[in-house]
């Protein structure tokens, strides 16, 4: 499930109903022995509007956001009657929304049912055998400690897009948890008590309102961590986090480069969209493979001694005058430099020629393309015959 990066899995063609999905593997005809075939996974998934109205969520059970109240008004006199039909049928009433589901499903996906609360989702009797649940896309504002407690085979929650302000104790016995979504709800903060889930590995908090890194000292084990489009000011408090392999900060408002000194299985780095003016505090990041300062206000490459391992450097509009120190990263497959301030060819030509994996330039949108439209990309063909790609277009064998 990513941020900036985190997927939902793929759901069932429009004509394929969840009592198809479940069906099991039939044996051939004619076959005398019979034939071992290996169980499929139990695999439960909701997505309305469904078309063939046989797992329809009620709206007014289930909670219906605004949204979707709002395309209400638009359907037809027929499409009412029929509510109105099974209102007096006594079918709304009814509450187990997944009663054609069989107890030992373990993969759940409940997208945009308009759910509000998951009381009526009767979770727990899939307590035995659940171990993912994806509640993408409702109105959720409120986590039912008693549901989740009861969840104790869980091991990834998908709650993207929802209204949570905060998870209260719900997760506190969770502790198979090894990917946790929370992007796109009103945080202002890091969930508190993360430290009951230690197998956490994949940790989504993208586009919050979460102002400071905290609370996540308990979780060595955490791989990939994405706290994008929030309010952070300061990368703090990781030092324990020595088994992270991503970071993804962007669209924060963070100034320095820090406090990341002892995060030595380091791959990725994202800060794209913030406010770093200076490349500086990566000289531990040995294990770098890509890192990621689009859009902040950099005016020279530097601090990258140590970094020999890079694959991608992305600088894309920044402020840099000049390509240097780079001709070490002898391993550099991509250089994106796009919307600097690179006059003519001449650095280019002193730092990258010697490079023999680099593959993919980007130095559109600085003046020695702009004021040389006719002839720059000929010139840089010229200069680095290594390349495949120069900007968005691939070059010709």
């Amino acid at each position: 499930m990513s941020v900036a990066n985190a997927g939902s899995g793929t759901v069932p063609k429009d004509d394929t109903s969840p009592a198809q999905a479940l069906e099991q593997p039939q044996g051939t005809e004619g076959v005398d022995a019979p034939v071992e075939v290996e169980p499929r996974k139990r695999t439960a998934r909701v997505l309305l509007p469904a078309d063939d109205g046989g797992h329809q969520l009620n709206p007014e059970k289930a909670g219906a956001s605004p949204a979707v109240e709002r395309d209400a008004d638009d359907t037809d006199d027929e499409g009412d009657e029929k509510e109105d039909d099974a209102d007096a049928d006594g079918e709304a009433e009814e509450g187990d929304f997944l009663a054609d589901f069989p107890d030992d499903t373990d993969d759940l996906e409940l997208i945009h049912c308009r759910l509000k609360s998951l009381d009526e989702l009767r979770l727990p009797r899939f307590a035995d055998h659940l171990k993912r649940l994806s509640l993408r896309q409702n109105a959720i504002s409120r986590l039912d400690p008693a549901t989740f407690h009861q969840l104790t085979k869980l091991e990834e929650v998908d709650l993207y897009d929802n209204k949570l302000k905060d998870v209260g104790d719900a997760f506190d016995k969770l502790g198979a948890m090894t990917s946790l979504d929370l992007s796109f709800n009103l945080l202002r903060s890091v969930p508190s008590r993360l430290e009951s889930m230690p197998r956490l590995s994949t940790i989504y908090f993208v586009q919050n309102k979460i102002s400071k890194i905290s609370g996540l000292s308990s979780l060595v084990n955490l791989r990939s961590l994405e706290l994008g489009g929030n309010k952070i000011r300061k990368i703090e408090n990781l030092e324990t986090l020595v088994n992270l392999e991503e970071l993804w900060l962007g669209k924060n408002k963070i100034t320095k480069l820090e406090g990341l000194g002892t995060l030595k299985k380091l791959k990725i780095l994202s800060i794209q969209s913030n406010r770093i003016t200076v490349l500086e505090g990566l000289e531990e990041l040995e294990s770098l493979d890509q890192l990621y300062l689009s859009h902040n206000g950099i005016k020279k490459i530097e601090g990258l001694d140590h970094n020999v391992k890079l694959t991608t450097l992305d600088i894309q509009y920044n402020f840099v005058e000049k390509i240097e120190n780079v001709s070490h990263l002898k391993e550099l497959e991509e250089f994106w430099m796009s919307g600097n301030k690179i006059p003519d060819l001449t650095s280019v030509d002193k730092e990258l020629r010697n490079i023999e994996t680099l593959r993919t330039l980007y130095l559109e949108a600085n003046p020695c393309q702009t004021n040389d439209r006719a002839n720059y990309r000929r010139k840089v063909m010229l200069t680095l015959p290594q390349l495949t790609q120069i900007d968005a277009t691939y070059v010709r064998a």
